[in-house]
């Protein structure tokens, strides 16, 4: 049923961009809930694998790891196969990933098919944005991205509810399962409003290949490196160093070549700066909360995977709710306002699970869950459109996977920060005579303390929002 842009534009009138922003919302939509869902089965992956804390979240951080690189290679990838190529591809390796990661035999299957869902997702989740800011209308963006954010997040939003039923009844095996029929209703989809001639598609100059590996470089040494801080300082330094090299060659790199993987004129936009600081330690708060909260609830709180993802429902509820609102105020208000308030409201979440008494009350978690999500939900449109606005049109497709590029990155980082940090606490409250000596205590105070820090994260970020104010370009 494949047909042109133009064929399927006549047959569908102006309902067509809203068909492929379905589509393409879908995708993302499996890819998103392929990266969140594991988060709930972490304390038994980790028994069945024999796992330490460090190594355990290893499941998350390489999967953002390859999320992360791959989101660089999005433009390029339009531009020399098309939105239904380079859609269609994307989708079959993340099925790939979770069949046979549902199927793994050992840790190393399992980290490898982690890793092969993340480049796959990597791929995808900057085409929604790409193709909201180019197919719509300025005045139907905010709208566009408030009912694109509503699918997104309602897959993640029953996604802990239903793999904590899963992985109580069915193992952890099953959770990788999930994405399955999101993948293959997206494969007809394509077929019925992806055309074979996207208007996405254009002259695609050669692939910075140096760009890339210098980026890959700068990505995987930082992570290792913090990994390494607790168990061989040496190892850590060097490897911090090495990326801190890389980072200099690949800014660099992309400041010489002609065809950047990263074109640095969009931070010539302090808009655009300002929005990309954001989303990295915004990425930071949001990945290192969406992957303590659930081992919190299991580990110190000793809840079962099934109560643990129910504490999350109401708040995943209330996103979905909020996000479509807060698309239609994306149109109406100063998007940095928005993102400001957010990022106040999901850092008050974090410091009230930080600040509440020891192992609070079940109804209590929900609503602080719930305060954190009407943040996310605040965040979520306005912070492409708010760095996004007054680009050039030629930067559309690399600023918006930048911006995801550095959201990823800081999520990245930020689940490794969270684990080490988590860690830290555990060693010191467990070697300290001072404190209640209950295994127990020990743990909240550990999670109570990993919180704050998460809680603080998201206020910094507040003050990068507020600048995130279009004004005329600057020349780098």
């Amino acid at each position: 049923m494949s047909a042109t842009f133009e064929v399927l534009r006549a047959r569908h009138g102006d309902r067509h961009k809203w068909l492929v922003l379905l589509t393409v919302m879908i995708g993302t939509m499996a890819s998103i809930l392929s990266s969140t869902i594991v988060n709930v089965a972490i304390p038994d992956l980790s028994q069945h694998f024999h796992l330490g804390q460090e190594r355990a979240q290893w499941v998350s951080s390489g999967f953002m790891l390859a999320m992360t690189l791959s989101m660089l290679t999005t433009p390029w990838l339009l531009l020399r196969f098309g939105l239904r190529r380079t859609y269609t591809v994307a989708i079959l390796v993340l099925l790939t990933g979770g069949v046979l990661g549902g199927f793994s035999v050992n840790y190393s299957m399992l980290l490898s098919m982690r890793v092969l869902e993340g480049l796959a997702s990597g791929i995808l989740q900057p085409i929604p944005a790409i193709v909201i800011l180019r197919a719509f209308d300025l005045k139907e963006q905010g709208r566009a991205l408030g009912i694109f954010g509503f699918g997104v997040v309602l897959a993640p939003a029953i996604g802990p509810s239903v793999g904590g039923v899963l992985v109580e009844h069915f193992g952890w095996q099953s959770i990788f399962f999930v994405v399955v029929p999101f993948c293959l209703v997206v494969l007809v989809l394509i077929r019925r409003y992806l055309s074979t001639n996207s208007p996405l598609m254009g002259d695609a100059r050669r692939f910075d290949w140096k760009g890339l590996l210098l980026a890959g470089t700068c990505t995987v040494t930082v992570l290792n490196g913090l990994v390494h801080l607790q168990d061989d300082s040496v190892l850590a330094v060097a490897m911090l160093a090495l990326s801190l090299v890389s980072f200099i060659g690949f800014i660099a790199w992309q400041a010489r070549t002609d065809a950047p993987l990263m074109n640095l004129k969009l931070f010539g936009y302090r808009q655009f700066s300002m929005g990309g600081l954001v989303a990295f330690i915004y990425g930071m708060g949001l990945f290192g909360s969406t992957y303590l909260l659930p081992v919190y609830l299991q580990m110190a709180l000793a809840y079962s995977p099934s109560r643990a993802g129910l504490v999350l429902l109401p708040a995943g509820v209330v996103l979905a709710i909020t996000i479509p609102l807060a698309g239609k105020m994306a149109d109406r208000y100063p998007p940095n306002v928005l993102v400001s308030i957010g990022l106040a409201l999901l850092s008050l979440s974090l410091g009230l699970m930080a600040l509440g008494q020891p192992g609070g009350s079940y109804l209590l978690l929900m609503a602080w869950a719930v305060i954190g999500r009407v943040g996310l939900g605040f965040v979520l449109p306005a912070l492409s459109l708010g760095a996004m606005r007054g680009v050039d049109h030629s930067l559309i497709a690399q600023g918006a996977s930048a911006l995801n590029f550095l959201r990823q990155l800081g999520g990245a980082i930020g689940v490794s920060l969270v684990g080490i940090v988590l860690e830290w606490r555990l060693a010191i409250h467990r070697s300290d005579p001072g404190i209640a000596p209950t295994d127990m205590a020990n743990r909240l105070r550990a999670f109570d303390e990993t919180f704050f820090f998460v809680a603080v994260l998201c206020a910094i970020a507040v003050f990068a929002a507020w600048r995130m104010r279009a004004v005329p370009v600057t020349t780098l």
